[in-house]
């Protein structure tokens, strides 16, 4: 009865993490594991987000656009009148790559937190041009791009040596 007891208690802890559909790599010659979330389709582009042990990484592919070291991205969040700035961590290029990215560590950066708690409406990214680039989240994508953070977050702590 006790085992039963357990089980239903267990239930939604076990239900949340099958939701969590992550890609899984691990490299043939340093045997280390990457996690990804596949690629979320936005309006406008599409964004990944991977991890390993030592860092989180959010890359977005915005067609025909050009970003330089100096590219930032705003991100937007419902509700609030905050937002969070961002600067791109890959060099010049114009495939519309922009990556940012956020240490991995045991304890989840604020900045992380935030993303994975709160609703993002949109991005505004400023291209090499000094141009902004707005992309809107629908209702379910915003859903799709906040349990994707808790994701691939939750899952990078065990990816830490």
């Amino acid at each position: 009865m006790r085992i039963v007891f357990a089980l239903v208690f267990l239930l939604p802890i076990l239900a949340q993490s099958q939701d969590c559909k992550l890609l899984r790599e691990t490299d043939p010659y340093t045997k280390e594991t990457k996690i990804s979330s596949g690629f979320i389709m936005l309006q406008g582009g599409t964004m990944t987000i991977d991890a390993d042990s030592r860092e989180v990484d959010f890359f977005f592919i915005i067609p025909g656009k050009c970003f330089n070291d100096q590219s930032t991205v705003f991100v937007y969040f419902e509700g609030s009148k905050t937002k969070a700035t961002y600067r791109t961590s890959n060099s010049m290029n114009c495939d519309g790559y922009f990556h940012f990215t956020v240490k991995n560590a045991a304890i989840t950066p604020l900045q992380v937190q935030k993303l994975g708690a709160n609703k993002v409406t949109q991005f505004i990214f400023t291209d090499s041009d000094k141009k902004q680039v707005i992309i809107s989240l629908l209702p379910d994508q915003q859903d799709t791009f906040m349990s994707s953070v808790n994701c691939v977050v939750n899952e990078s702590k065990k990816l830490i040596k």
